[in-house]
């Protein structure tokens, strides 16, 4: 079971039970099958937006929940205990409704916020290129002002939920200037939108990631995000809540590995007692428990800084930093409590280990949020 948890308010209590209710009936049952056959879970995600999780940070006069950070992240964290590739898609979502919802116009918020919101309309967020990927100020995908509209062309790498997304949040060119980018949203119907084959993951196989192709596809000046230019701001500030979203995914990922493992070591007898009473296996068991509650305790930290609106970009870096690479730890250790069991499909630990992995690539690597808190240690 993940941690049990301390919220300041009966309405925050129960609603953290009912997602992890919903995870324990719709999501755990069908994780297994649904990462082996690579199959997008669509209907799960739906069951989530109907039951207001895809909202939970936002407004209740759009549709969202009205929740704070600090109860969202850890509505986050019950997913991804239940199933990190649906987690990784609520993050995703949630922010591919940021910018709207913090850029936008009255007029547009109400327009499309309540059914992005309720989970009517998925969303992706577009913003690496194939050779723009931790550097989005190098991007070439071009955004030309024609009369009412804008014409898109270029190509967004790794876009989560592409082919399958309602609408993409898409960064685009629109000056020469190396900050010249604006934000627009896409619908997925628009003519020239198209998407690649989903790339060939090493985990997170129900996650569809896709290269996303514009040739030419002409959107609507209503559909801008902001003025022109604002996007790379848009895009950095959507960054810093996106890292604690992973971050709070990867906890729960690793609570889940400790769990299996926990488990496992109490059952599993050599030399005529438990596993979990030799010493040495205990201690790393421990130390798994503690790297995840400081995990835990550092996404949390920074979730609260946010919802006192003040500024939590350094720790959100350093939130993603230290859950994604206890996830990866974490996971690894539960493959070797398991010994050769681990290697094997038969039990989950190996899929916690390879899903791990890419946690501590994608929303930045963990090299880019190091260059990020740097910065920060570095400004007077």
């Amino acid at each position: 079971m993940p941690a049990n948890r301390v919220l300041a308010t009966d309405e925050a209590t129960d609603l953290i039970a009912l997602v992890r209710d919903i995870c324990a009936k719709e999501l755990a049952p069908k994780a297994v099958e649904a990462e082996a056959t690579e199959t997008f879970p669509r209907e799960v995600l739906g069951v989530l937006g109907r039951a207001g999780v895809l909202g939970l940070p936002y407004a209740e006069e759009y549709g969202g929940g009205g929740q704070p950070y600090e109860v969202y992240l850890q509505a986050v964290e019950e997913i991804g205990y239940a199933w990190s590739s649906v987690g990784v898609g609520t993050s995703v979502h949630v922010l591919s409704c940021f910018g709207l919802d913090t850029m936008g116009t009255e007029e547009q918020k109400r327009r499309w916020l309540p059914d992005m919101l309720g989970g009517e309309l998925l969303g992706a967020y577009c913003l690496s290129e194939p050779h723009a990927g931790s550097d989005p100020a190098a991007m070439t995908t071009r955004a030309v002002r024609d009369g009412d509209e804008y014409v898109l062309t270029g190509a967004k790498a790794w876009t989560t939920h592409g082919g399958h997304a309602d609408f993409y949040k898409v960064l685009a060119r629109t000056s020469e200037n190396r900050n010249g980018i604006s934000c627009f949203l896409v619908p997925a119907d628009a003519p020239g939108l198209t998407a690649d084959p989903p790339e060939r993951k090493m985990g997170l196989t129900g996650s569809a990631t896709a290269t996303m192709r514009l040739d030419g596809v002409h959107v609507p000046v209503e559909r801008r995000l902001g003025e022109e230019g604002d996007g790379l701001k848009i895009a950095l500030a959507g960054l810093d809540a996106g890292r604690l979203g992973i971050a709070a995914v990867a906890t729960g990922l690793a609570q889940a590995a400790l769990d299996a493992a926990v488990a496992y070591a109490q059952e599993r007898e050599t030399f005529g007692k438990r596993i979990f009473d030799h010493q040495g296996l205990a201690f790393v068991l421990s130390d798994i428990a503690a790297a995840v509650e400081s995990a835990r305790a550092t996404y949390l930290a920074a979730a609260r800084r946010k919802d006192l609106g003040l500024p939590y970009s350094r720790e959100a870096s350093i939130a993603k930093l230290v859950a994604t690479d206890n996830a990866m730890k974490a996971t690894t250790e539960a493959v070797q409590v398991f010994g050769g069991y681990g290697y094997t499909r038969d039990f989950p630990v190996e899929r916690f280990m390879r899903e791990a992995k890419v946690m501590q690539i994608f929303e930045g690597t963990n090299q880019i949020q190091r260059m990020v808190i740097a910065r920060h240690l570095d400004k007077k």
